[in-house]
């Protein structure tokens, strides 16, 4: 990569944007593209749809938050139908904050950086180009310089509505520079840059005692009231405030409940009128979407205050919880991990998985229902199948807490416990059982836990650790079978034959004998029995692979050994189980014969060559195993 030659690239891109020209340009620009005359709430909108829109099984998925938010399709789905696409359409709603409460470290900021960065990148785009009164500070939207008796005969013509009235300051250019003459004014085309301060604003609560609405609202340049001899001349302001320089774009409260009460509503009439007071002036129009956050505690305490509740009526609440999915934990890791200093260490295969269960499992509420516990839901939430539940069963589940996912331990401390195991004890290499160890004795450190939480989060650690046990020994003897998928295969297509004489009572014949014998019920009660099918329940199942395989072959499809996932996890079971002996034996021994240390070498190979292991994590792992099977 020559990264002066993409800079220059980039440069001269940015260039071959940039436009001007004068309002009489603009309007004829304006009747080719009339989207360059969005609302900030609509052109966030656009943004996101525009990045694509899948429809999943249960909610919609928009791709413009898949690679920095996961496991949040519901919530992502309900910022955008409930908030954004009737903001977009001028609804009541864009009237008001939206204000973003969930737990700490749920993604919260994430979002709004997502949106803030997706801006900025589409208004370099002609979707998402804006243009304004050139050498505005406030990037002022030019169809503000239309009076108000043409603007209904504007709309009617250019099909373009016009909200909001000319600033002070723009209004004394436009008679001192232009004579009045607003066809002539000049116009830009600016890009969002939250840098530069374009488009896009952040307001961070300070100590009250110093903190100045100055900072949102600007402030008078006593410098130049000399020159320009009042303080009521537009000239004589800095339109510097945040809200001022978010204008067309997007404005930013961090932990907005933390703010003096003097800042907060100072926001009531910029969200209801569009506009806002600043120094000696008359009213400021604005044109933002004002996006804060906070956590529950505060806006439980906020909302109890009956003073707030004038405020309270202005303000979107879109809760963000934490996400309930074991495979999108793992990919938040992933992430974290990829973005640190320990990207270089090796993890074994399945650590952050079972990382991710004991997180998950901390913030999933135990059901009503006798016939489900935490773990089968956990697992039902993961997408997986589990027997006697459907998805009409995921649904109610969900319905049964509206505020689960707002508790339990969050993604940073799983890190940070990652990162103090490598670091303490200077590992190249990392397991499942040094993570778990590692979480174990963080909880006494960790501040915000209870000890009734505490206790249930180390009965979690066992959960846990109980899942990795059954994982580890499943990818040993896994890694044992010898041409596991030929002798799956083949397992599989030798029970098939017999259930489908089984199910159509006709009889099997002996390929070296050629005498016709009866299906093997043994064989078949030895796989089904893997995976809880009962005596009773054998038919109905035997019959269920056969409709399976008829469907497949009705498709032009092939059943296969991975067409059936029951049946694909009978048939490992069966394996394992037979496997079992000869794997507790080779692993177990301390000093193994030429034999079996060769077993050894071909297991410890095949697990680094097919399941991402190193060296040193497939021989903890063998070791490990062999313990397991020697209890």
């Amino acid at each position: 990569m020559d990264i002066i030659r993409r800079i220059q690239d980039y440069r001269v891109q940015e260039e071959e944007l940039k436009w001007e020209g004068t309002f009489r340009d603009y309007l004829d620009l304006l009747k080719e593209k009339p989207y360059l005359a969005q609302s900030a709430h609509s052109r966030v909108y656009n943004m996101i749809t525009e990045a694509g829109v899948k429809e999943g099984s249960h909610h919609k998925k928009y791709s413009f938050f898949d690679e920095d938010i996961y496991g949040l399709d519901e919530a992502m789905e309900r910022l955008v139908e409930e908030y954004f696409h009737p903001a977009a359409r001028r609804l009541d709603v864009r009237k008001r904050i939206l204000l973003l409460m969930g737990p700490v470290s749920g993604g919260k900021s994430t979002l709004v950086n997502l949106l803030k960065r997706g801006l900025e990148k589409y208004s370099l785009t002609d979707k998402g180009a804006v243009f304004a009164i050139k050498g505005c500070p406030m990037h002022e939207d030019p169809l503000h310089m239309i009076p108000h008796h043409l603007r209904d005969e504007f709309q009617e013509e250019y099909g373009i509505r016009i909200e909001g009235s000319l600033s002070p300051l723009n209004t004394m250019r436009l008679e001192q520079d232009y004579g009045g003459r607003i066809e002539d004014v000049l116009v830009e085309r600016v890009f969002f840059s939250e840098d530069k301060r374009t488009g896009i604003g952040t307001f961070s609560p300070s100590d009250p005692k110093s903190q100045d609405i100055a900072d949102l609202t600007g402030s008078i340049d006593f410098s130049t009231i000399a020159q320009f001899g009042s303080e009521s001349d537009p000239r004589a302001y800095r339109f510097d405030g945040e809200l001022n320089k978010a204008n067309r774009g997007i404005m930013e409260f961090q932990e907005i409940l933390k703010c003096d009460e003097k800042f907060l509503w100072h926001l009531l009439s910029l969200t209801q009128e569009g506009n806002f007071k600043a120094g000696r002036f008359a009213l400021i129009s604005a044109d933002e979407l004002i996006i804060a956050h906070t956590n529950e505690a505060e806006y439980r305490s906020f909302i109890a205050n009956k003073k707030n509740e004038a405020l309270h009526s202005r303000m979107i609440v879109m809760p963000i919880p934490y996400n309930l999915k074991v495979t999108e934990e793992e990919k938040i890791y992933e992430k974290m991990i990829r973005e640190s200093d320990i990207r270089d260490v090796h993890i074994a295969p399945h650590t952050l998985r079972v990382a991710a269960m004991f997180t998950i499992l901390t913030r999933l509420k135990e059901s009503k229902k006798a016939s489900i516990d935490i773990l089968k839901k956990m697992y039902l939430y993961d997408g997986q199948e589990v027997e006697g539940f459907s998805d009409v069963d995921v649904e109610e589940l969900r319905k049964e807490f509206s505020d689960e996912g707002m508790s339990g331990i969050d993604p940073r401390y799983v890190i940070n416990r990652i990162s103090s195991t490598i670091i303490k004890k200077e590992m190249s290499s990392i397991n499942a059982l040094d993570v778990l160890r590692s979480l174990k004795d963080g909880l006494d450190s960790h501040a915000s836990i209870s000890k009734e939480d505490k206790e249930r989060y180390l009965e979690f650690i066992s959960v846990a650790r109980k899942q990795y046990d059954d994982l580890a020994k499943k990818e040993v003897q896994k890694a044992f079978v010898y041409s596991y998928e030929e002798s799956a295969r083949t397992l599989m297509d030798n029970y098939l034959d017999n259930v489908e004489a089984y199910c159509n009572k006709t009889k099997l014949r002996d390929p070296l004998t050629g005498e016709e014998m009866n299906p093997d019920e043994r064989l078949m009660r030895s796989i089904e029995e893997q995976i809880g099918v009962s005596e009773n329940a054998k038919k109905a199942f035997r019959e269920e692979i056969l409709i399976r395989i008829s469907a497949y072959a009705r498709k032009g499809k092939k059943f296969d050994y991975q067409s059936h996932e029951r049946l694909r996890e009978a048939i490992q079971k069966k394996l394992f189980a037979d496997l079992k002996d000869i794997v507790k034996i080779t692993t177990s021994t301390k000093t193994p014969d030429e034999q079996q240390l060769k077993k050894i070498n071909e297991v410890v190979a095949t697990l680094v060559d097919e399941h991402g292991y190193n060296s040193t994590s497939a021989n903890e792992l063998l070791k490990y195993v062999g313990s397991l099977l020697n209890r």
